[in-house]
């Protein structure tokens, strides 16, 4: 059994950024992906990467805040997603709200 995509979502912003999502149910869980799941959220502009939550292989759940690269605690897909998109935010309008 491949790989199913459960989710995928593209969208370009108004200044240009790229905001694509897409997560795929695994056939089965492993060591590296307990959850069963493959990830790959993705935010940038101008072919740089901003924002990403990704869970290579060798690597497994992480995020990248511009050339910053940090462990990512996987809880569940909802709040993945939510967590990718709040920082997606703050980098698109910084931390002052």
């Amino acid at each position: 059994m491949k790989a199913k995509r459960l989710f995928y979502d593209k969208a370009v912003l108004p200044d240009g950024g790229v905001v694509e999502m897409t997560i795929w149910q695994l056939p089965a869980p492993s060591a590296e992906r307990p959850h069963g799941l493959k990830y790959s959220l993705f935010y940038g502009r101008d072919g740089e990467r901003i924002v990403g939550y990704d869970n290579e292989r060798g690597k497994g759940d992480h995020k990248h805040l511009g050339v910053t690269q940090m462990p990512y605690r996987f809880v569940n897909m909802e709040k993945l997603v939510a967590d990718f998109l709040a920082d997606v935010e703050r980098a698109t309008h910084g931390n002052d709200t």
